[in-house]
């Protein structure tokens, strides 16, 4: 699941390098795919879990399974990371523009593909830490599944798929279920904190001899999950019966004309985006938030060849549209606001491949918005296969992520108060890497630097008492390293090991640079996983090294211990298209926390079976 992948694949696709999906070995991108062997073999239920094992991505969970869940790659802020479910632009309007990792089930997702580094030359705002793609079963073969889990916690899971495809039609849908009664986060001694989450996805496809391809796609995810807030009267965290309710769906539909390796191909799609975001106390509702994003997009490609070069040309354009509202109860009204804004972007991109050793690729995006200051972002990046086993490639990238709704207007008139005078935010960077590969095994090095501008910060005026949010002086750093390697001499086994290294900071007035929080300055992680026989298995162990957090009690910095989290999942067949399982999770029994007070749960055990049909 590495960028340097052993040579049988090396011929599969990736789909958010690039505007066009390309090969694995001809993007320089870092780039790290979770396959679906890896998926079923791991068996975890969150996507967030796959996340942990992935180069540089620092996964925060505001306590057990089915909390707040933030994600931050490469150093990066976590509403810098740009989500695509099924190709549809899934950040969240209405949550600060940030993924909502703790609602994303495992049960739809057929593959994951995270690639790092600055993406807004092609993907537009959110794209500064890197891009993530959850994709389902593709509508191309028959067959269905079904599986039931059990175990520590309350844990309960159920979760169903099935697919139709012929040349003509295609379909597949997937449902995940899943729920706990989860621990008490604030000290081990008050109620429990459960969860409750629903994924549902679905596409369905329609090909025609004229090269035309209509697709309608669509998710629903919903959660409810119980925490521990603070106490009204002192302001400090304590045991409360605070809860939210969320939901995040949306549905595209699209027309494309011509396949892979045409001359000509193109398409044009439109996507709506809903969420619902309530804050309960106990039963009683507190206050809501919700948003909605309209897409239209279209895109046109040509290839074409001069001499030895192959060309391949694509210019697209968007329209996007989004809105947000928020209400409340406890609050008197004081939070109530519905505000709107446009957007418009234009990219070109142009890759060339010369005498299938060197591959260039550079595109340029210019994003036009009705709010504050439009955008011009640029990506280039060379791969030269330097011999049949070695490979070098260097790329620079730059990224905006466009102000939230809440920074712009504010949440409490007399308290925050927007600024509707922000910049985006705006990241530039480069990354160098040299890859090998031979037979079974592949490594990749990967040095990196990238800077932040125009960061978006809290800011508190002592003579007014108001909070408000500016554009920070200075530049935020962000370098490190990667070193990736994997193993994979036969079905039997498949070995995966990553290491990264990051130092992380942002200026402070009066006092230089500081250590960004959340960020582990060393992290990496170990996955095996095959089949034998009846016997499949899979295994991983992730490292997550020392971290600064702020404890808000306090208000003071303070360091949160690194740990290691293991889990191991081991399936047998007893007979085709049934399977028995066993799974176990926190395996080492770690005491941690990804946020300061918010507890985790210890080591955990699951077991379940899963039966399959034609696949």
């Amino acid at each position: 699941m590495d960028t340097a992948q052993p040579p049988e694949n090396q011929t599969a696709i990736v789909i958010t390098a690039s505007r066009l999906p390309e090969k694995a070995g001809d993007s320089a991108a870092s780039v790290n795919v979770v396959d679906a062997a890896l998926l079923e073999r791991l068996g975890e239920p969150s996507i967030a879990a796959y996340l942990r094992l992935l180069p540089s991505t620092s996964v925060a969970t505001s306590g057990p399974a089915g909390s707040f869940t933030q994600v931050r790659i490469r150093g990066a802020e976590a509403n810098h990371t740009l989500l695509f479910i099924d190709g549809i632009r899934a950040n969240d309007p209405a949550a600060g523009n940030e993924p909502r990792f703790e609602l994303l089930n495992a049960d739809i997702a057929s593959r994951i593909e995270l690639v790092r580094g600055p993406q807004s030359a092609l993907w537009g705002s959110e794209a500064i830490g890197g891009v993530i793609s959850v994709d389902g079963a593709d509508a191309v073969s028959n067959g269905a599944s079904a599986t039931l889990e059990a175990g520590s916690f309350g844990f309960r899971r159920a979760a169903a798929s099935a697919s139709y495809g012929s040349e003509q039609l295609g379909a597949a849908i997937a449902y995940g279920h899943g729920q706990a009664d989860g621990i008490d986060s604030f000290n081990g001694h008050g109620d429990r904190d459960g969860y409750r989450n629903d994924a549902l996805r679905g596409v369905v496809r329609w090909s025609t001899a004229a090269k035309l391809k209509l697709t309608a796609s669509g998710f629903w995810l919903g959660g409810l999950s119980d925490y521990d807030g603070t106490d009204p009267v002192t302001f400090l965290r304590a045991d409360t019966l605070d809860r939210t309710k969320n939901r995040l769906s949306a549905g595209r539909i699209g027309v494309a004309y011509g396949e892979a390796g045409d001359a000509w191909q193109a398409s044009l799609s439109g996507s709506l985006l809903g969420s619902s975001n309530r804050n309960l106390m106990g039963n009683a509702e507190i206050n809501r938030t919700s948003g909605r994003r309209a897409t239209l997009d279209a895109q046109v490609s040509r290839r074409f060849t001069t001499g030895t070069i192959d060309h391949l040309l694509i210019v697209a354009a968007s329209a996007e549209n989004e809105h947000f509202t928020a209400s409340d109860v406890g609050f008197g009204g004081f939070t109530n606001q519905s505000r709107g804004r446009r957007h418009q972007a234009i990219t070109a991109e142009w890759r060339a491949t010369i005498a299938e050793r060197l591959v260039a690729d550079v595109a340029v995006r210019r994003d036009i918005f009705n709010r504050f200051k439009d955008a011009t972002t640029v990506r280039a990046s060379v791969l030269a296969h330097l011999t049949a086993d070695v490979s070098i490639a260097g790329s620079y990238g730059e990224g905006i992520a466009q102000p939230t709704f809440f920074d712009l207007f504010g949440f409490f008139p007399g308290s925050f108060v927007g600024n509707p005078l922000l910049k985006p935010e705006t990241s530039r960077g480069f990354e160098v890497s040299a890859r090998y590969r031979h037979g079974a095994f592949a490594g990749s090095l990967t040095a990196y630097r990238q800077r932040l501008r125009d960061e978006i910060v809290g800011t508190f005026d002592f003579g007014t008492f108001l909070s408000s949010a500016a554009n920070a002086q200075g530049k935020s750093r962000r370098q490190g390293i990667e070193a990736e390697a994997s193993w994979n001499p036969s079905p039997a086994v498949r070995i995966a090991a990553n290491y990264a290294y990051l130092d992380a900071s942002e200026p402070v007035v009066g006092s230089g640079q500081a250590r960004e929080l959340r960020r582990p300055k060393h992290s990496g992680s170990v996955t095996v996983d095959g089949v034998r026989g009846r016997l499949s298995y899979g295994a991983s162990v992730a490292y997550v090294g020392r971290r600064d957090d702020i404890d808000f009690d306090l208000f003071q910095r303070v360091s949160l211990s690194p740990y290691w989290l293991a889990g191991a999942r081991l399936g047998y067949s007893v007979r085709p298209g049934v399977e028995v399982f066993a799974r176990v999770a926190n395996a080492f029994g770690e005491h941690y926390q990804d946020v300061v007070g918010y507890r985790t749960e210890g080591r955990s055990g699951y077991a379940g079976v899963r039966l399959a049909l034609g696949r």
